[in-house]
């Protein structure tokens, strides 16, 4: 559960709100935005529970994908996760960091320091299993009592309520279901990406089948109310003209509530926070890379691990590529980029759970989705919508994602087997 939140809990919640507020600017809607994206997330999460009782093994949506429609589409996705699930998220993290010790500490480069972040934590990860487990608990727990601390502090320093409107009214439909809205909600769902993440490490679960559906549903809920908790009070604590187009939020707020003493001090706790995030990323990213490597032998170098049974090829892999998208990309478009390529993998990863039924593989008794079949159809309505608008809307990062699934099919083409593996 601990890598559930911690995969949550990063760069999104800290760094949306200031793109979101350049289009809206409605409380009542800002939150609706993070509500929606947690029962989205709680939709997937049940729908990939289900998966996993039927198809266990690690490898999150690459697994699924292979076995139910070809292996073409779960080598396709495997890249994608490893690419955009994971590398591109990781960098995110990581540039987040810098830009926090940056602003508390100025001189100091942000670059160099997320590059720092991404190489020590590497080096955890590439040990043994129980370092990395113990990094990930502690960072976790640290995580969650500092958002806490953080928030209710600012209620109690803040010199003023800001005057915005929570209300619901019905003057907010239209702009509900503008393409602003659906834009907004790309970096809501890259927010809670990571609700999946521990499918990508069903072999080491004892019940696969009994524990994801907990260890997802649970861990979800508890980032909608820290997602809620977060945004409200920036809200309520901070001017929004000092919050718009800004990518360091939490820093922005503690300076205006705080002081500049106190700004720098939470720009440090913030910074720490994220450092969980980055450790859960590089736990389980690595597991796709791993089994991309158990299942195509020109590519078998990425499935060595050391004598504790870690992956430490495939986690230098991940490593690398996170520091290949920080030299050469913005942030805005690392993120809408990430977010409509994980959206679109997701989406087709819960249209299998229909397809799988229409098979006949339905799942045992260890677990079935509540309420079947309305998580899923309201997961794919609510993802395909958003996918629809970016597609119109941003389309330089749609087409950008589109063409990592071209040449992931071509290399499909020209690294799969020619023969079926052996048994």
């Amino acid at each position: 559960m601990t890598l559930v939140i911690a995969s949550m809990v990063g760069t999104g919640v800290f760094t949306s709100l200031g793109f979101q507020l350049e289009e809206i600017q409605s409380g009542f809607v800002l939150l609706l935005l993070w509500v929606v994206g947690g029962i989205v997330a709680l939709a997937g999460a049940v729908s990939y529970a289900e998966l996993g009782a039927v198809l266990p093994r690690s490898g999150g949506e690459y697994n699924f994908l292979a076995r139910i429609y070809h292996p073409a589409a779960g080598f396709v996705s495997g890249c994608i996760s490893t690419i955009m699930g994971f590398s591109a998220p990781s960098a995110l993290v990581a540039i987040t960091f810098g830009s926090y010790v940056a602003s508390a500490f100025p001189g100091q480069s942000p670059t160099l320091w997320a590059v720092g972040l991404i190489l020590a934590l590497t080096g955890f990860h590439t040990t043994t299993r129980r370092a990395g487990a113990r990094v990930q608990r502690a960072t976790t727990f640290v995580k969650i009592a500092l958002i806490v601390s953080f928030c209710v502090a600012a209620w109690f320093w803040v010199p003023v309520i800001q005057p915005i409107n929570f209300s619901p009214s019905l003057d907010q439909l239209p702009l509900i279901t503008s393409g602003a809205f659906a834009v907004a909600l790309i970096y809501v769902y890259y927010a809670y990406t990571g609700w999946n993440s521990v499918t990508y490490m069903m072999d080491e679960f004892e019940k696969p089948g009994e524990m994801l559906s907990r260890v997802m549903g649970n861990g979800t809920l508890i980032v909608l109310c820290l997602y809620l908790l977060l945004n409200f009070t920036f809200l309520v604590t901070t001017p929004i003209d000092l919050m718009v187009g800004r990518v360091e939020i939490g820093y922005v707020s503690a300076n205006y509530v705080f002081g500049r003493n106190g700004a720098a001090l939470m720009g440090v706790m913030l910074a720490v926070l994220l450092i969980s995030t980055l450790s859960a990323l590089t736990l389980a990213g690595p597991r796709v890379i791993l089994v991309l490597g158990q299942d195509f032998s020109k590519l078998r170098f990425f499935a060595r691990t050391n004598q504790a049974g870690v992956p430490f090829i495939a986690v230098l892999t991940q490593s690398a590529l996170s520091l290949i998208f920080i030299a050469t990309a913005s942030f805005d478009f690392i993120l809408v980029f990430a977010g409509f390529a994980l959206g679109l993998n997701s989406f087709v990863t819960v249209l299998g759970v229909f397809i799988l039924r229409w098979q006949g593989r339905a799942p045992g008794p260890e677990y079935q989705i509540p309420f079947y079949p309305l998580p899923p159809l309201l997961f794919l309505a609510l993802t395909g919508w958003t996918l629809i608008h970016i597609m119109s809307l941003r389309p330089a990062e749609a087409w950008a994602s589109l063409a990592v699934i071209a040449i992931a099919t071509i290399l499909y083409a020209v690294l799969r087997d020619k023969r079926p593996p052996t048994p």
